[in-house]
């Protein structure tokens, strides 16, 4: 894949690893933190392994992929496979084949903190300036729902 890189985050979340596991993949909260991406950012489909899932924005562009792995609990990869351009799907073009497979893998440990996430994930390099900016943001809003209910029980 040579027109992409290898992007890493980190987030230390003061809630045990279930919490953060169900807000970061329930539909109502996945909306919630990953607004910084693009507002109404959205999925169909489900986080079952080897189920297809599909990630879009407001306009219906987005992500085609699938589950790669889910241990729950534990870690998820998603392969992303392709875009929706337009409502077109495309998984074949010269422009695809050129960083698809791409995964984009979360690992949660329980450490005494709580919950610490890790995030990889291969991105284009046209795309790196925007995930730098938008995860550490879609991170907070994930940290602060996590705490926020962790501490409400």
């Amino acid at each position: 894949m040579p027109d992409t890189r290898r992007l890493k985050y980190t987030t230390t979340i003061a809630a045990p690893v279930p919490t953060v596991w169900r807000l970061m993949l329930a539909h109502e909260s996945y909306r919630r933190w990953t607004a910084p991406f693009a507002e109404g950012s959205d999925f169909v489909g489900t986080w079952e392994e080897g189920s297809r899932i599909v990630f879009t924005g407001p306009s219906g562009d987005g992500m085609v992929a699938e589950i790669a792995v889910n241990r729950e609990h534990e870690y998820i990869s998603i392969r992303h496979l392709g875009v929706i351009q337009d409502g077109v799907e495309d998984t074949t073009s010269d422009a695809v084949r050129a960083w698809a497979p791409a995964y984009e893998n979360y690992r949660f440990t329980a450490v005494p903190e709580g919950t610490r996430l890790d995030v990889e994930l291969d991105v284009s390099d046209e795309w790196a300036a925007h995930m730098d900016a938008a995860w550490p943001k879609a991170l907070a809003v994930l940290k602060a729902l996590s705490e926020a209910e962790s501490a409400a029980h």
